[in-house]
């Protein structure tokens, strides 16, 4: 049995895809998985299962989603030990900053730097940016929704082929912890 976190694209977001978490909770149990629970209402489950692997899960739960709700939602899904390894990972001082001025976005998929080439680092500072396995940590001093880095890296022609999901700090750590296997 493997604890994994479920995280949802875009649900909940402006009046759209609308998906309450009780409901999320129930159509996760009743996909077979175990120990069900959500995290904030921006689209993170936590479940054990006793079979599939990552792609599998998430293909399973998004076509689950669909089938139920009517809409489309991308859904990545990720293990304890992958979780843990991005946050012990982060190459900026977690400890020193702010939640609201670091970010994780997860991708389906390995990214190289070529992919975000065209992204002059210079031109943002103090905002950077690093990747990670399967990741990219953003700092943004003032914040996501004022970061024209956030902006750049979110370009169509970045994230192309991929499924692209960011959570702040706090809720990369909580997700760490939601998963970590009892003692």
């Amino acid at each position: 049995m493997t604890t994994y976190a479920a995280l949802l694209r875009g649900i909940n977001v402006g009046g759209s895809k609308k998906l309450p978490m009780a409901e999320l909770r129930t159509l996760v149990t009743g996909l077979g998985h175990t120990g069900v629970r959500t995290h904030l209402q921006s689209g993170q489950a936590v479940f054990t299962a006793g079979r599939g692997d990552e792609e599998s899960l998430a293909a399973e739960l998004a076509a689950a989603i669909e089938e139920r709700f009517g809409f489309s939602v991308d859904v990545l899904v990720r293990d304890h030990a992958y979780l843990r390894k991005v946050a012990e990972a982060c190459p900026f001082p977690a400890a020193g900053l702010a939640p609201k001025q670091l970010h994780v976005t997860y991708f389906s998929a390995p990214v190289t730097p070529d992919r975000f080439a065209e992204v002059d680092q210079a031109a943002h500072l103090p905002e950077e940016f690093r990747l990670g396995d399967r990741c990219l940590y953003l700092y943004a001093p003032d914040g996501v929704g004022r970061s024209k880095l956030a902006e750049a890296l979110a370009r169509p022609r970045t994230t192309k082929g991929l499924i692209a999901t960011s959570r702040n700090w706090n809720t990369v750590l909580k997700l760490v912890e939601l998963t970590a296997p009892e003692a």
